[in-house]
Order: structure tokens, then C-alpha cells, then sequence
């Protein structure tokens, strides 16, 4: 009996010091920056879970005013009411925004030009990840309608109002799974018989990078900066569509997978460092400036991406 009790203890002891040192290890860096955000305005997309959530709880808790933008009401209410009481900040609202319509956000953006004196930060964060084929309400594959078109969308719509900041910020979540698929094929990219799950998670995070890109060239000589991120491997609701992740992350989300408090520290650390003040046009990871892939770096590619999305979004 005593050396069966002895033998679970023991493992028990291991499995926690190997936690512990996985989740160190997985950490990863740490916004360290105090500063406060007194009468700036941000919009955080997705925000009503996750990192998007955990980043509007941290610029909460730093004064600004901060909207979710959020597609559910039911789980934007939801969220509205946890940040405000973790942040101690009442000034959090949430507003619908459904980035796979159009419509939806021309509306939400309308409403925001129309009622809001300023926007300071905008954090594009919110994505749908390796999901089955399914287009948008406008035609367009759903992970690259999405996470690449409803952003481009968006920014564009809000881009005059950032211009007013004193000091505007674009921040684009992306991932480090821009860096595994080959060039974008635009005249396929909505192509059901080409599809694969991943491919199409990885193509629409490689026009992020292509997007900031592009729109920091853009926005050269005026008081707006953007950046991009890779936010590390984050135990969010981001996997519920793939059974593989699923099933990694039940066997190795406990130790190797960041927190969505962890994995929010760089998308915070581009919204509000004064150390990426002057930094345009880059990507981030752990809070540091990363390298890219070698397709995020085609200039050809991120205009010939800008043209076509002006076209397909009607801006």
C-alpha cells in the first residue's frame, strides 16, 4: 500500500514541478510599461473572450475609454459587465460588430465617427480559426472575410477619426503561422476545392502582416503608427473548430499553452510602450521586434493585397 501512495506522490510531484516550469517557460514577455491612458478612446475587436477581453481589462484599468467590439450581445453584455468590475472602470462599452458583414461594419462604424469625438487605439483582434468552408455574408471565404477583409475594412472606415489622436495606434493580431504557408494566391483564396483549414488560417494571418505593412507606408508622415503581433500559443475558444488542436490542448494545453492574460502582454505592449512610439510597420512577438516570413516581406504581394480588397470591400 505505502509504496503505491509513495509511487502517486511522487508523480503528482513531477507533473507539478513540470507545470511549473512550463508555464514559465511558456510565459513569454511582459508589457512593462505603467503607462496610463486618461482620456484615450480604444477599440478592441473580439473582446468579449480571451485576449482580446484580457487586453481591454489592462487599458481599462489604465483609464481609457474602451469599446468591444464584439459580434454576440449576448457575450459582448457579458463582457461588458466582468471588465468593468475586474478594471474598476465603468467607462467600457460594448457595441455589435459582426466583421464577416459588410454591413455591419459600415454601421459600426458610422455610429463610431458619428459618436465619438477621438479614437486613439485600435486592436485588431478578433479571428475565427481552421473552420470548415463557409463564406461570409459577402461572398468571401470566411477565415480571410474575417480576419483579413473585415479588418481591412474596418480601419480603413475608422482611419481619418485615428488620424485626429494626438498619437494614433493600429495594432493587428496576427500569428506565427503566417510564417507556414506559401505566397497568397488571391484568384484562389475563395476556393472551396482548394481549401484546407490550416492553409487558409495561415494565408489569412500572412495578410495581416501584409496589411500592416502596406498600411504603415501609408501612413508615413502622419501620427499613426501600426503594428503587428504573434501572440503566442493561447488556451483560448480560437481552437473549438479543429479536433487535433482540441485534442493537443487537452493533453498539452496545461503546461506548453500560454493564459489569455500571458498571451495579451504584446498586443498591450504595442498599444501603450512609448518604447514602439516611433516603430511602424513591424511584427512582434514576446513584446520584441521578430522577423518575419519571407512572403510577408514581398511589397508586391501587400499592394497587390491593398488593390484587391479596396475592390472586394467597395471602400
Amino acid at each position: 500500500m505505502w509504496p503505491l501512495i509513495l509511487t502517486t506522490v511522487g508523480v503528482i510531484l513531477v507533473l507539478w514541478m513540470i507545470r511549473r516550469w512550463a508555464q514559465v517557460w511558456a510565459a513569454g514577455g511582459v508589457c512593462q510599461s505603467k503607462a496610463k491612458l486618461d482620456e484615450k478612446m480604444v477599440i478592441i475587436t473580439g473582446a468579449n473572450t480571451g485576449i482580446g477581453k484580457e487586453t481591454a481589462i489592462d487599458l481599462a484599468k489604465r483609464n481609457a475609454r474602451v469599446i468591444l467590439a464584439c459580434r454576440s450581445q449576448e457575450k459582448g453584455k457579458k463582457a461588458e459587465v466582468d471588465v468593468r468590475r475586474e478594471s474598476g472602470n465603468n467607462d467600457v462599452h460594448f457595441r455589435q460588430l459582426d466583421l464577416s458583414s459588410f454591413t455591419s461594419i459600415r454601421k459600426f462604424a458610422k455610429e463610431v465617427l458619428e459618436e465619438e469625438s477621438r479614437v486613439d487605439i485600435l486592436i485588431n483582434n478578433a479571428a475565427v480559426a481552421v473552420c470548415p468552408y463557409m463564406k461570409t455574408e459577402d461572398g468571401f471565404e470566411t477565415q480571410f472575410g474575417v480576419n483579413h477583409l473585415g479588418h481591412f475594412l474596418l480601419t480603413n472606415l475608422l482611419l481619418d477619426k485615428i488620424k485626429q489622436a494626438p498619437e494614433g495606434r493600429i495594432v493587428n493580431v496576427s500569428s506565427i503561422a503566417h510564417t507556414w504557408c506559401g505566397p497568397l494566391d488571391l484568384d484562389t483564396i475563395n476556393s472551396e476545392e482548394k481549401y484546407s483549414t490550416l492553409d487558409a488560417y495561415n494565408k489569412s494571418k500572412l495578410a495581416n502582416v501584409l496589411f500592416t505593412k502596406q498600411l504603415a507606408k501609408r501612413l508615413e508622415g502622419t501620427n499613426v503608427t501600426t503594428n503587428c503581433l504573434h501572440p503566442g500559443g493561447v488556451d483560448t475558444e480560437l481552437q473549438r473548430h479543429s479536433t487535433i488542436l482540441l485534442i493537443m490542448k487537452f493533453l498539452f494545453g496545461w503546461m506548453a499553452f500560454k493564459t489569455a492574460k500571458q498571451g495579451a502582454q504584446t498586443s498591450i505592449h504595442l498599444a501603450v510602450s512609448e518604447d514602439v512610439k516611433e516603430i511602424s510597420g513591424e511584427y512582434f512577438s514576446d513584446c520584441k521586434l521578430t522577423a518575419t516570413s519571407k512572403h510577408a516581406l514581398d511589397e508586391e504581394a501587400a499592394k497587390n493585397l491593398w488593390k484587391r480588397s479596396e475592390e472586394w470591400t467597395k471602400l
